[in-house]
Protein backbone atom coordinates (compact mmCIF):
# COMPACT_ATOMS: atom_id res chain seq x y z
CA UNK A 1 0.00 0.00 0.00
CA UNK A 2 0.92 3.57 0.12
CA UNK A 3 1.08 5.95 2.62
CA UNK A 4 -1.07 8.88 3.06
CA UNK A 5 0.17 12.00 1.76
CA UNK A 6 2.46 14.14 4.29
CA UNK A 7 5.09 16.33 4.73
CA UNK A 8 8.91 15.68 4.60
CA UNK A 9 11.40 17.58 6.86
CA UNK A 10 15.52 16.41 6.89
CA UNK A 11 16.70 19.12 9.63
CA UNK A 12 20.67 19.79 9.97
CA UNK A 13 20.42 20.21 13.89
CA UNK A 14 18.44 19.13 17.16
CA UNK A 15 16.90 22.97 17.12
CA UNK A 16 15.04 22.26 13.43
CA UNK A 17 13.49 18.88 14.70
CA UNK A 18 12.27 20.17 17.75
CA UNK A 19 11.05 23.53 16.04
CA UNK A 20 8.58 20.70 13.97
CA UNK A 21 7.74 18.82 16.45
CA UNK A 22 6.62 21.89 19.15
CA UNK A 23 4.92 23.09 15.87
CA UNK A 24 2.83 20.23 14.83
CA UNK A 25 2.29 17.99 18.13
CA UNK A 26 0.89 14.79 17.47
CA UNK A 27 0.98 15.37 14.07
CA UNK A 28 4.74 15.02 13.78
CA UNK A 29 7.18 11.83 14.41
CA UNK A 30 10.87 11.73 13.73
CA UNK A 31 12.13 8.89 11.47
CA UNK A 32 15.52 6.90 12.23
CA UNK A 33 16.37 3.96 10.37
CA UNK A 34 12.18 3.33 9.19
CA UNK A 35 11.96 -0.20 9.81
CA UNK A 36 9.11 -0.09 11.78
CA UNK A 37 7.60 3.57 11.34
CA UNK A 38 7.78 3.38 7.18
CA UNK A 39 5.77 0.20 7.31
CA UNK A 40 3.25 1.03 9.82
CA UNK A 41 3.01 3.95 7.69
CA UNK A 42 2.10 1.56 4.70
CA UNK A 43 -0.23 -0.41 6.05
CA UNK A 44 -1.76 2.80 7.02
CA UNK A 45 -1.73 1.64 10.89
CA UNK A 46 -0.04 4.89 11.62
CA UNK A 47 -0.78 7.87 9.68
CA UNK A 48 2.21 10.85 10.42
CA UNK A 49 1.14 14.55 8.72
CA UNK A 50 5.02 15.63 8.97
CA UNK A 51 7.52 13.80 9.11
CA UNK A 52 11.10 14.37 10.91
CA UNK A 53 14.38 12.57 9.37
CA UNK A 54 16.89 12.39 12.05
CA UNK A 55 19.61 11.17 9.03
CA UNK A 56 21.78 14.69 8.67
CA UNK A 57 21.30 15.93 12.40
CA UNK A 58 24.57 16.41 13.65
CA UNK A 59 26.18 14.25 17.21
CA UNK A 60 23.60 11.41 16.69
CA UNK A 61 25.86 8.72 15.53
CA UNK A 62 28.69 7.11 17.28
CA UNK A 63 30.41 4.92 19.59
CA UNK A 64 32.18 5.64 22.47
CA UNK A 65 34.32 4.12 25.63
CA UNK A 66 35.09 6.69 28.61
CA UNK A 67 36.53 4.44 31.12
CA UNK A 68 34.02 1.76 31.87
CA UNK A 69 30.85 3.96 30.48
CA UNK A 70 29.51 3.20 26.57
CA UNK A 71 27.39 5.42 24.91
CA UNK A 72 26.16 4.97 21.74
CA UNK A 73 24.26 7.79 19.68
CA UNK A 74 20.89 6.72 18.29
CA UNK A 75 21.46 7.15 15.05
CA UNK A 76 23.99 4.55 15.16
CA UNK A 77 23.37 1.55 13.27
CA UNK A 78 22.92 -2.14 14.28
CA UNK A 79 25.96 -2.49 11.55
CA UNK A 80 28.41 -0.32 13.22
CA UNK A 81 27.61 -2.21 16.63
CA UNK A 82 28.59 -5.19 15.54
CA UNK A 83 31.93 -4.19 13.73
CA UNK A 84 33.23 -1.78 16.50
CA UNK A 85 35.74 -3.29 18.39
CA UNK A 86 35.73 -0.99 21.34
CA UNK A 87 32.15 -1.67 22.11
CA UNK A 88 32.93 -5.57 21.41
CA UNK A 89 35.25 -5.44 24.26
CA UNK A 90 33.35 -3.54 26.08
CA UNK A 91 30.17 -5.19 26.30
CA UNK A 92 30.11 -8.11 23.78
CA UNK A 93 26.14 -8.74 24.28
CA UNK A 94 25.38 -5.95 21.99
CA UNK A 95 26.81 -7.42 19.03
CA UNK A 96 26.00 -10.97 19.79
CA UNK A 97 22.43 -9.47 20.15
CA UNK A 98 22.85 -7.21 16.94
CA UNK A 99 23.74 -10.10 14.93
CA UNK A 100 20.25 -11.47 15.47
CA UNK A 101 18.52 -8.21 14.73
CA UNK A 102 16.83 -9.30 10.83
CA UNK A 103 19.24 -9.55 7.81
CA UNK A 104 22.03 -7.91 6.93
CA UNK A 105 20.03 -5.04 4.70
CA UNK A 106 17.79 -4.12 7.79
CA UNK A 107 21.20 -4.17 9.80
CA UNK A 108 22.87 -1.21 7.64
CA UNK A 109 19.64 0.83 7.99
CA UNK A 110 18.46 -0.35 11.31
CA UNK A 111 19.73 2.02 14.48
CA UNK A 112 20.26 1.67 17.80
CA UNK A 113 17.68 4.53 18.54
CA UNK A 114 14.68 3.65 16.59
CA UNK A 115 14.87 0.30 17.90
CA UNK A 116 14.54 1.47 21.74
CA UNK A 117 11.83 4.46 21.50
CA UNK A 118 8.93 3.13 20.14
CA UNK A 119 8.15 0.42 22.03
CA UNK A 120 7.80 -2.19 19.95
CA UNK A 121 7.62 -5.22 22.27
CA UNK A 122 9.03 -7.63 19.27
CA UNK A 123 12.52 -5.37 19.15
CA UNK A 124 15.58 -7.04 20.38
CA UNK A 125 17.15 -3.94 22.10
CA UNK A 126 14.61 -3.18 24.68
CA UNK A 127 15.14 -6.15 26.86
CA UNK A 128 18.98 -5.72 26.12
CA UNK A 129 19.22 -2.41 27.50
CA UNK A 130 16.80 -3.31 30.68
CA UNK A 131 19.16 -6.06 31.04
CA UNK A 132 22.52 -3.85 30.83
CA UNK A 133 20.65 -1.21 33.20
CA UNK A 134 20.94 1.49 30.39
CA UNK A 135 20.51 4.93 30.80
CA UNK A 136 18.26 6.68 27.53
CA UNK A 137 19.15 10.22 27.20
CA UNK A 138 16.36 12.47 25.73
CA UNK A 139 15.69 15.95 24.72
CA UNK A 140 12.86 18.17 23.88
CA UNK A 141 11.87 21.71 24.60
CA UNK A 142 12.58 21.86 28.22
CA UNK A 143 16.00 20.75 27.89
CA UNK A 144 17.87 17.30 28.32
CA UNK A 145 16.51 14.60 30.67
CA UNK A 146 17.77 10.79 31.43
CA UNK A 147 15.82 7.85 31.68
CA UNK A 148 16.54 4.61 33.30
CA UNK A 149 15.60 1.53 30.55
CA UNK A 150 13.64 -0.23 33.39
CA UNK A 151 11.54 2.61 33.74
CA UNK A 152 10.95 3.69 30.58
CA UNK A 153 8.50 1.09 29.03
CA UNK A 154 4.68 1.60 29.68
CA UNK A 155 2.86 -0.93 27.61
CA UNK A 156 2.93 -1.82 23.51
CA UNK A 157 4.32 1.43 21.89
CA UNK A 158 3.81 3.61 25.26
CA UNK A 159 7.08 5.12 26.43
CA UNK A 160 8.24 7.07 28.46
CA UNK A 161 9.15 9.89 25.98
CA UNK A 162 7.25 13.24 25.26
CA UNK A 163 5.70 13.33 21.51
CA UNK A 164 8.25 16.65 21.51
CA UNK A 165 11.32 14.91 22.59
CA UNK A 166 14.05 13.17 20.61
CA UNK A 167 16.15 10.25 22.05
CA UNK A 168 19.32 10.79 21.33
CA UNK A 169 21.62 8.41 22.75
CA UNK A 170 22.02 5.36 25.33
CA UNK A 171 24.63 4.80 27.65
CA UNK A 172 25.42 1.94 30.14
CA UNK A 173 28.19 0.64 31.91
CA UNK A 174 30.77 -2.02 30.23
CA UNK A 175 30.14 -5.58 31.02
CA UNK A 176 32.30 -8.04 33.05
CA UNK A 177 32.02 -11.97 33.23
CA UNK A 178 29.25 -13.90 30.82
CA UNK A 179 26.94 -12.71 28.76
CA UNK A 180 24.48 -14.13 26.16
CA UNK A 181 21.89 -13.31 24.28
CA UNK A 182 19.76 -16.24 23.00
CA UNK A 183 16.42 -15.89 20.62
CA UNK A 184 13.92 -18.66 19.02
CA UNK A 185 11.85 -17.30 15.86
CA UNK A 186 10.41 -18.87 13.58
CA UNK A 187 12.72 -17.71 10.28
CA UNK A 188 15.60 -15.44 9.79
CA UNK A 189 14.69 -12.03 9.58
CA UNK A 190 11.90 -12.43 11.98
CA UNK A 191 10.96 -11.20 15.44
CA UNK A 192 11.82 -13.34 18.52
CA UNK A 193 9.11 -15.67 19.65
CA UNK A 194 11.23 -15.53 23.06
CA UNK A 195 14.55 -14.39 23.71
CA UNK A 196 16.48 -13.52 26.60
CA UNK A 197 19.70 -11.30 27.63
CA UNK A 198 21.78 -12.56 30.44
CA UNK A 199 24.91 -11.00 32.01
CA UNK A 200 26.12 -12.94 34.83
CA UNK A 201 29.32 -12.41 37.22
CA UNK A 202 30.94 -15.21 39.65
CA UNK A 203 33.14 -15.07 42.39
CA UNK A 204 34.77 -18.58 42.65
CA UNK A 205 32.00 -20.79 41.65
CA UNK A 206 29.80 -18.55 43.09
CA UNK A 207 27.15 -16.42 41.46
CA UNK A 208 27.95 -13.12 42.44
CA UNK A 209 25.45 -10.68 40.15
CA UNK A 210 22.83 -11.82 37.82
CA UNK A 211 20.85 -9.95 35.16
CA UNK A 212 17.79 -11.01 32.89
CA UNK A 213 15.72 -9.52 30.75
CA UNK A 214 13.31 -11.15 28.02
CA UNK A 215 11.67 -10.13 24.90
CA UNK A 216 8.21 -9.90 22.85
CA UNK A 217 6.55 -12.52 26.08
CA UNK A 218 4.39 -9.59 27.57
CA UNK A 219 3.50 -5.85 26.06
CA UNK A 220 7.22 -4.44 27.57
CA UNK A 221 10.10 -5.80 27.66
CA UNK A 222 10.32 -7.56 30.83
CA UNK A 223 13.57 -7.44 33.81
CA UNK A 224 13.03 -9.93 35.74
CA UNK A 225 14.89 -9.30 38.95
CA UNK A 226 13.44 -12.31 41.07
CA UNK A 227 14.76 -14.31 38.07
CA UNK A 228 18.43 -12.74 39.14
CA UNK A 229 18.11 -12.87 42.48
CA UNK A 230 17.43 -16.78 42.32
CA UNK A 231 20.62 -17.19 40.64
CA UNK A 232 22.93 -15.20 42.90
CA UNK A 233 24.45 -17.05 45.71
CA UNK A 234 23.99 -19.86 43.88
CA UNK A 235 26.81 -22.40 42.18
CA UNK A 236 24.42 -21.98 38.95
CA UNK A 237 22.97 -26.08 39.67
CA UNK A 238 20.23 -27.25 38.03
CA UNK A 239 17.60 -26.19 41.15
CA UNK A 240 19.26 -22.77 40.97
CA UNK A 241 18.25 -22.74 37.15
CA UNK A 242 14.50 -24.07 37.26
CA UNK A 243 13.84 -21.44 40.54
CA UNK A 244 15.19 -18.34 38.30
CA UNK A 245 13.31 -19.32 35.30
CA UNK A 246 10.03 -20.06 37.58
CA UNK A 247 10.56 -16.46 38.45
CA UNK A 248 10.70 -15.32 34.98
CA UNK A 249 7.05 -17.60 33.86
CA UNK A 250 5.77 -15.89 36.94
CA UNK A 251 6.99 -12.10 35.61
CA UNK A 252 5.69 -12.51 31.61
CA UNK A 253 2.43 -12.20 30.14
CA UNK A 254 2.47 -13.70 26.47
CA UNK A 255 -0.90 -13.80 24.00
CA UNK A 256 -1.20 -16.42 21.56
CA UNK A 257 -0.73 -15.00 18.06
CA UNK A 258 0.50 -16.45 14.73
CA UNK A 259 4.03 -17.12 17.01
CA UNK A 260 1.85 -19.80 18.83
CA UNK A 261 -0.51 -20.18 21.97
CA UNK A 262 0.53 -19.09 25.15
CA UNK A 263 1.87 -22.61 26.67
CA UNK A 264 4.08 -22.84 23.56
CA UNK A 265 5.67 -19.32 24.84
CA UNK A 266 5.86 -19.98 28.28
CA UNK A 267 7.82 -23.56 26.96
CA UNK A 268 9.86 -21.36 24.52
CA UNK A 269 10.77 -18.78 26.95
CA UNK A 270 11.81 -21.47 29.54
CA UNK A 271 14.15 -23.33 27.00
CA UNK A 272 15.61 -19.79 25.53
CA UNK A 273 16.69 -18.73 29.31
CA UNK A 274 18.00 -21.94 30.27
CA UNK A 275 20.27 -21.52 27.01
CA UNK A 276 21.26 -18.15 27.77
CA UNK A 277 21.92 -18.68 31.44
CA UNK A 278 24.05 -21.69 30.43
CA UNK A 279 25.97 -19.98 27.99
CA UNK A 280 26.58 -16.93 30.32
CA UNK A 281 28.07 -19.18 32.94
CA UNK A 282 30.46 -20.80 30.31
CA UNK A 283 31.69 -17.69 29.64
CA UNK A 284 32.47 -16.18 33.18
Amino acid sequence: MIPAAFEYYRPKDMAGVLSVLVEHGDDARVLAGGHSLIPMMKLRMAEVPHLIDLQDVEGLRGISVDGNTVRIGAMTTQNEIINDDQLVAAAPIMREAALQIADPQVRYMGTVGGNVANGDPGNDMPGLMQCLDATFHLVGPDGEREVAARDFYEAAYMTDRDDDEVLTAVSFSSTVGGYAYEKQKRKIGDYATAAAAVLLVKDGDTCTSASIAMTNLSDTPIYSEAAGAALVGTSLDDAAVSAAIDAMLGDIDPTQDNRGPIEFKRHAASTILRRAITNAWSRT
